[in-house]
């Protein structure tokens, strides 16, 4: 898998849940948020990798069923991270942006296009 860098952060993952697994490109984005958003991040990652539904994760409409984005608001600035459920066994995040939209809580198109073409690599490498 060229494309697709596996991480798996021990420090974050509950016995029994599910791992998270990250593309490359994301765990990248992610590092540049802040440290404050990285944790809150972090833990609702967490949630999901045991099985629950943190409160800041919604559904992300139009791109399959089990496709999920975690909404943050961080000292004035919108944070959000991509993730899908039902690829395989692993929970996958495949985008982590800072939304700069002034479109109120819609996802811009190009950050949708690009959750598009990391699904469509994500399904490749992953065949």
């Amino acid at each position: 898998m060229t494309s697709v860098d596996k991480y798996i952060n021990i420090d974050h993952m509950p016995d029994n849940g599910r791992t998270v697994s990250w593309i490359k490109a994301a765990r990248k984005d992610f590092e540049d948020f802040p440290p404050g958003a990285q944790v809150e991040m972090a833990r609702a990652l967490t949630v999901v990798a045991a099985g629950g539904h943190p409160e800041i994760a919604k559904p992300l409409t139009g791109l399959g069923s089990g496709v999920l984005e975690l909404a943050l608001k961080h000292r004035g600035d919108a944070f959000r991270v991509v993730y899908v459920l039902q690829i395989n066994t692993d929970i996958w995040v495949v985008h982590a942006f800072q939304k700069k939209s002034k479109s109120g809580i819609t996802t811009p198109k190009a950050e949708i296009d690009l959750i598009r073409e990391s699904l469509k690599r994500l399904k490749e490498a992953l065949r």
